[in-house]
C-alpha cells in the first residue's frame, strides 16, 4: 500500500474510532429507526462494521505507518512538484481532484512522530473541467482532519529530570477542495 492510501486508511480509522471531535448529537424524526448500536463519534456508524475494520493495535504502529508514509514521500518526487494541474492518467485522487494537492512533511521535534505528511493545495483557483485551466473565480482550501500523537514534556533549561508524553490530536491538512 502506497502512502496516499495509507493516509486515506488512518484518516478512516480514526473516524471509525471516533477519535474526531464529537459533535452534540442530534434529534431524532418520529418513526426513524436503526438498528444495532452506533459507534461513538461524528458519522454514528453500526458498530458491526467498525467490529470489521481492525484498528491499530498499538499506537507504536500507528506511529511505524506514518514513518512509513514520510519515508516514501521522502524518496518520491512529490516534494518538488509544485504545479496547478490534474492528470486524469494517474489513479491517485490527490492529481485527479479539481483542487489538486501534494505533500509536505510537517516537521515538529517536540511531537511523536516528529514528521507527518501534510496536504498543501497546489492551485490558487480550482482547475474548470471543461477546459482544464485553472479558473481563479473559485478557490482551492485545504481539508483538516485530526490526527492522534504524542506530545514531549520536558522541563524548561535550567532544570533537568525526565520528559514526559502526552496523547493529543493535532490538526494537519489531509487534503484540498474547492470552493466558490
Amino acid at each position: 500500500m502506497d502512502w496516499p492510501h495509507n493516509l486515506l486508511f488512518l484518516l478512516i480509522i480514526s473516524i471509525f474510532l471516533g477519535l474526531s471531535q464529537p459533535r452534540s448529537p442530534k434529534s431524532k424524526r418520529k418513526g426513524q429507526g436503526r438498528s444495532g448500536p452506533l459507534a461513538p463519534g461524528p458519522h454514528q456508524v453500526p458498530l458491526d462494521l467498525v467490529s470489521r475494520v481492525k484498528p491499530y493495535a498499538r499506537m507504536e504502529e500507528y506511529e511505524r505507518n506514518l514513518e512509513e508514509m514520510v519515508a516514501q514521500l521522502r524518496n518520491s518526487s512529490e516534494l518538488a512538484k509544485r504545479k496547478c494541474e490534474v492528470n486524469l492518467q494517474l489513479w491517485m485522487s490527490n492529481k485527479r481532484s479539481l483542487s489538486p494537492w501534494g505533500y509536505s512533511i510537517n516537521h515538529d521535534p517536540s511531537r511523536i512522530p516528529a514528521d507527518l505528511p501534510e496536504a498543501r493545495c497546489l492551485c490558487l483557483g480550482c482547475v474548470n473541467p471543461f477546459t482544464m485551466q485553472e479558473d481563479r473565480s473559485m478557490v482551492s482550501v485545504p481539508v483538516f482532519s485530526q490526527v492522534p500523537v504524542r506530545r514531549r514534556l520536558c522541563p524548561p533549561p535550567p532544570r533537568t529530570g525526565p520528559c514526559r508524553q502526552r496523547a493529543v490530536m493535532e490538526t494537519i491538512a489531509v487534503g484540498c477542495t474547492c470552493i466558490f
